[in-house]
């Protein structure tokens, strides 16, 4: 969509504060007793990019100079529409323009917000195929993964699953056991995403359960030097048929909340930064 003289994309005002206030709320009280909410963002990749408003100028340098090395034009597009599209949510919560966002990196790699007050937002975004997520919460780190369910052409799991896991997934066989791998390897990455420590965190050092049960506590087993299993959940996403998605929060014994915001929501507040 092609934007008129004067318009925002004119005007270099990107690091301007929006003269209103965030328009969504951050999704939980570090001070209240009550459950850890995070906000779950769900979008589709496979966007035109004629429909996506300024994406390309919404990109930092870098980004626009990773989506150029980019060989196929299907991987380029669906990474700047989930680009855009990480950077449009995360702006409704601080309150700034979407090219204002600006991230850095832990001493692992993990992304976070470069921001004087990054300590009040955490996030986390996965993708596959075609489908992005996001996870947001105060103060409280996340992990997210989503995985597309497809066949595997080798034997994985015994190079990144532990004995206990491999065991479990062992007794299984056909679709069950392709279904029960995603779910394994979802909360895996979930988990380690989530702790922040990136592959120093030895894959065999913590067990998930494969079953496709609900609850938050999907984290088995945690080695002492790792953590305490107590401090964190592991759950289950609704996620579009054909995939799996796991979410892990450093919930410190506190139940979790799960807000899952629709599409439509996602439309909406997008048009509202307009």
């Amino acid at each position: 969509m092609a934007r008129g003289a004067g318009s925002r994309a004119d005007r270099d005002d990107s690091n301007r504060p929006l003269d209103r206030k965030p328009l969504l709320q951050m999704p939980n009280d570090p001070g209240s007793a009550g459950p850890v909410a995070v906000d779950i963002w769900n979008w589709s990749l496979d966007q035109s990019l004629a429909d996506v408003v300024d994406a390309h100028t919404l990109l930092s340098g870098d980004e626009q100079g990773r989506a150029q090395r980019f060989l196929k034009d299907v991987d380029r597009r669906r990474y700047i529409v989930g680009r855009t599209g990480l950077r449009r949510i995360l702006a409704t919560y601080l309150g700034i323009e979407p090219r204002a966002v600006r991230f850095g990196y832990n001493n692992w790699g993990k992304p976070e917000l470069d921001l004087a007050d990054r300590s009040r937002l955490h996030f986390n975004l996965s993708h596959s195929a075609g489908e992005a997520m996001l996870a947001v919460s105060a103060h409280t780190e996340v992990g997210i993964d989503i995985e597309e369910i497809r066949p595997l052409e080798e034997d994985i799991a015994s190079h990144f699953f532990s004995g206990s896991e491999c065991a479990a997934l062992a007794a299984l066989s056909g679709g069950e056991r392709l279904v029960a791998f995603y779910r394994c390897w979802t909360r895996k990455e979930a988990f380690v995403k989530a702790h922040g420590a990136g592959l120093s965190v030895p894959l065999d050092s913590f067990d998930v359960s494969l079953e496709a049960v609900e609850g938050q506590h999907l984290l088995e087993r945690l080695d002492r030097d790792v953590g305490r299993l107590a401090d964190w959940a592991l759950l289950n996403l609704d996620v579009v048929d054909g995939f799996c998605g796991a979410l892990a929060v450093s919930a410190a014994g506190r139940d979790v909340k799960i807000h899952y915001r629709s599409r439509s929501a996602w439309s909406a507040n997008m048009a509202s930064m307009m």
